[in-house]
């Protein structure tokens, strides 16, 4: 009889700690999150200064202008980051926002104006300035969920967190958005 109360306190103590370091490698993956957060809220900051510029001479592109605009402003809405589906859905937000910065940015090689605007140039290096920590602090998430999701996908974790009512949590997959390839025999002649 004690020789199972023994195992059975043993197998409590053992539970209680994976719980204990599921909320921890969660808690981590959040903290990540917000990291990304900021860095999408410093990108959203130079947005505008580039959009304004550009929307002077890209009068074709009215509609990719409005949809990054768009999107920033929906970006920028505040979520509830215990949610996983709302995690989801911000992430698919800023996925849909990288994709139409990188149109963007790629559209604005095919007029001339824009390439030698020196505010235009200012804002787009102001704008890739944030763009390396994003991608630093993507990795990080992606890294802290990457963990999380394995202690909750293996076993004894997986009874853990359904009884718990843990859930996995969505990876951040995007791509880099390309830096605009600035020739240098453009501004000598």
């Amino acid at each position: 009889m004690e020789g199972l109360l023994l195992v059975l306190a043993l197998a409590l103590i053992i539970a209680c700690l994976w719980y204990v370091s599921l909320i921890k490698k969660r808690d981590i993956a959040r903290e990540a999150l917000s990291a990304i957060d900021v860095q999408l809220k410093n990108r959203g900051a130079r947005l505008p200064a580039m959009l304004e510029i550009a929307s002077g001479s890209m009068q074709e592109e009215r509609l990719l202008l409005e949809d990054v605009a768009e999107l920033e402003t929906l970006l920028s809405r505040a979520y509830d980051q215990t949610q996983t589906e709302e995690i989801s859905l911000h992430l698919e937000l800023a996925q849909r926002l990288n994709t139409r910065l990188a149109q963007l940015l790629a559209d604005m090689d095919n007029y001339p104006e824009l390439q030698s605007d020196n505010r235009m140039l200012e804002a787009i290096q102001a704008y890739q300035e944030v763009e390396e920590p994003l991608a630093a602090a993507r990795r990080f998430y992606n890294s802290a969920v990457s963990e999380f999701n394995t202690a909750v996908g293996i076993f004894p974790g997986s009874i853990i967190a359904s009884v718990a009512g843990v859930k996995v949590l969505p990876y951040y997959e995007a791509e880099d958005v390309p830096s605009t390839a600035l020739d240098a025999g453009d501004f000598i002649n």
